[in-house]
């Protein structure tokens, strides 16, 4: 009897239909369920009680300490620029909006727009003869970026200035012919000026061409590829498509060179060029007042670069539009919203709009 039993019982289990994956889990769910359990007849399980537990913020120790010693450190400093009579702030005060000064900070300027305009041109094209498939251009290209990255800013200066103990006049004319349709003495042409033009150019032009053509190759060469399939010109893929996103991988280095070069102009002192440099250097070796002076040059050059960050971020935003959804909110936005969001709420108003 016994396994006559056992065998009708394991048919029976093989001929029943096997469940659906999700019934287990389905007829679970209702029994652990409060309606299902008191359904059943069972006492429903209470909820659990978090009311007891206390909120804990994170803690960010080290974070504190590290804020603690820098704040000290800044305080430290401020102090001792305050309180130290050696920095003579009444000298720095006295020198700074001095007209000899003035003038030398307005020379600075022309040197830097002349030469970081004509050297970022330059650059440009030699970036362009770099990208050549000509082995002529992409080799006169490579040789001066390599000539002028490898010398030393002060010696070019030197180098220029000098010029005139290697070539007598400059002419132009047909070459290999005694025809002649201009023709100056070197030293006369080259000046102090025109050698603190040369030199800064044709430097900044060696780096500027190795940022643009970097610039150039992050754009994607298949979205060229697709704008000629379209049939788009030449001249409108590189300008309406190539530059505008090759300018945001441009823009922060181009911007650090511009900030290198309102810098790099106080070498032109070697040329004994009346810059803001020299200028200072004549003023404090007249009257000794050496330290005042470095400050108040120090101060003008910090002014000049604060004044270009604030452009290359407004630029660098306007450059933003297709990389990011929503551009990124402008310092005086931020503090519109801040106070926007902080502002004292007036309950008399309130009251009186209900």
């Amino acid at each position: 009897m016994s396994s006559a039993a056992t065998t009708v019982a394991q048919s029976a289990q093989q001929s029943a239909p096997e469940p659906a994956p999700g019934a287990f889990l389905e007829r679970s769910a209702v029994a652990e369920s409060p309606t299902a359990a008191a359904a059943q007849g069972a006492a429903p399980q209470p909820a659990a009680d978090y009311s007891g537990y206390k909120l804990v913020p994170a803690r960010h120790p080290w974070r504190w300490i590290g804020t603690v010693l820098v704040a000290l450190g800044v305080v430290a400093v401020a102090w001792s620029l305050a309180t130290n009579p050696r920095w003579e702030w009444g000298v720095v005060a006295q020198w700074f909006t001095a007209q000899s000064v003035v003038n030398g900070l307005v020379e600075t300027l022309k040197l830097t727009a002349i030469s970081g305009a004509l050297g970022f041109v330059l650059g440009f094209i030699l970036a362009l003869m770099r990208l050549s498939a000509s082995p002529l251009l992409l080799s006169v290209s490579w040789t001066f970026s390599w000539i002028f990255r490898s010398t030393p800013l002060l010696v070019q200066m030197l180098l220029w200035y000098n010029l005139g103990y290697l070539y007598e006049k400059i002419s132009l004319g047909i070459p290999f012919t005694d025809i002649r349709f201009f023709e100056v003495q070197t030293t006369t042409l080259i000046s102090q000026f025109a050698a603190a033009v040369l030199g800064l150019t044709l430097n900044q032009a060696a780096y500027s061409a190795e940022i643009i053509r970097g610039g150039i190759l992050s754009v994607d060469q298949g979205q060229l590829e697709a704008a000629a399939a379209l049939g788009i010109p030449a001249w409108r893929r590189s300008t309406r498509i190539v530059l505008p996103q090759a300018m945001r991988a441009i823009l922060p280095t181009a911007f650090n060179e511009i900030i290198g070069l309102v810098k790099g102009t106080s070498i032109v002192y070697v040329l004994a060029y009346s810059e803001l440099f020299y200028t200072v250097q004549v003023i404090y070796n007249r009257t000794q007042q050496v330290l005042p002076l470095l400050l108040v040059a120090t101060l003008w050059y910090v002014a000049i670069t604060s004044v270009l960050s604030v452009f290359q971020y407004y630029i660098e935003r306007h450059y933003s539009k297709g990389a990011v959804r929503n551009l990124p909110l402008t310092p005086l936005q931020k503090a519109r919203m801040f106070f926007a969001t902080h502002a004292p709420v007036n309950l008399d108003r309130t009251k009186e709009a209900r």
